[in-house]
């Protein structure tokens, strides 16, 4: 039996460990012994039984040895689960929740990003009350246009979706495990877990924890990036608002298409009831006026075909949830 058939899925409460460590593992250098030790050891002050679950992405060598020598030592408190290529972050979360047996889960990146310590402040605000507390990482030694960058990108999701966070890009954040159970994680998703839990009425605090160490690119993305990072926004602005509603998101779209492709037309009308000797139909600005009144009408059908699959499968989409049922 390999190390990732050990796993055991939800709902086993057999000697269950109160926390769940989930660490996902992309790169060659990974910190994975050293991250594990340090928030198992916060977790063991603070009393909470635990258990980490490293998911290597496509990623074999020192490290998966490495890995494996602590799951064998620790008497499968460390476990494992090895994909057989890159599936991306999100497949790892994913199969690691799946498996994961804590009522609370901790992600963590793969290297020691920000003060352990900052595990005893998490696990407070989740007694208060809170659903999931997702970390603000202050005073970051990263360099300034990486922080610039964070800080667009934040400031456009917050005034996109609303949701009051500053530090989407810090993978430290501690979740109940019923949030978890309620949400999709696919694609790039991962990132946007407590935007998706706070609009769906989940308690999601922010807590600035201390920034100790950055790895990864440094200075400017490529433009490839930062085209999926604003379809990452627009995709979450549609899962957020419009889900029950997509009518709304196309008919905008759709609408302003065809206003534009209305107005445009009339100006190529006026212009050949003015005098022009040009034929109407062979006028470049009259065919885009039409081109843009036509696409604005396919994407209002492109949100009236959204309104009937969601007619038929409302009862399976739920955009709320239930926190009681209160009865005399």
């Amino acid at each position: 039996m390999n190390a990732a058939q050990q796993l055991a899925p939800w709902g086993v409460s057999e000697q269950a460990p109160a926390v769940t460590i989930v660490v996902p593992v992309a790169a060659v250098d990974a910190e994975v012994r050293m991250v594990v030790e340090s928030l198992g050891a916060q977790l063991d002050r603070l009393g909470h039984s635990w258990e980490a679950i490293l998911v290597f992405d496509g990623i074999k060598g020192p490290q998966w040895e490495d890995a494996l020598r602590m799951q064998a030592s620790s008497k499968n408190q460390v476990r494992t689960i090895g994909l057989h290529r890159p599936f991306g972050e999100a497949v790892c979360l994913a199969s690691a929740f799946e498996h994961a047996r804590g009522e609370i889960v901790l992600t963590a990146p793969e290297y020691v990003q920000t003060d352990p310590r900052a595990v005893e402040d998490l696990m407070a605000a989740l007694e208060e009350g809170a659903d999931v507390v997702t970390a603000q990482r202050v005073g970051r030694v990263d360099r300034a246009m990486n922080r610039a960058q964070s800080w667009a990108f934040n400031a456009v999701l917050r005034l996109a979706t609303g949701a009051p966070f500053h530090d989407l890009n810090c993978s430290l954040r501690a979740f109940r495990r019923q949030v978890l159970e309620q949400l999709t994680i696919y694609g790039t998703l991962y990132r946007y877990l407590p935007v998706l839990a706070f609009r769906q009425g989940f308690l999601v605090r922010e807590l600035p924890v201390r920034h100790l160490k950055e790895q990864g690119v440094v200075g400017l993305f490529g433009p490839v990036t930062y085209l999926r990072r604003l379809l990452d926004v627009l995709g979450v602005v549609f899962l957020t608002r419009f889900t029950h509603k997509p009518l709304r998101f196309f008919g905008a779209l759709g609408g302003a298409s065809m206003v534009v492709g209305a107005v445009v037309a009339a100006m190529a009308i006026v212009q050949r009831a003015l005098g022009d000797d040009a034929q109407l139909f062979a006028s470049p600005i009259f065919q885009l006026g039409v081109l843009f009144f036509v696409l604005g009408v396919q994407i209002v059908g492109f949100g009236l075909v959204g309104e009937i699959v969601i007619y038929t499968q409302a009862r399976n989409v739920r955009e709320y949830r239930v926190e009681g049922v209160h009865e005399e």
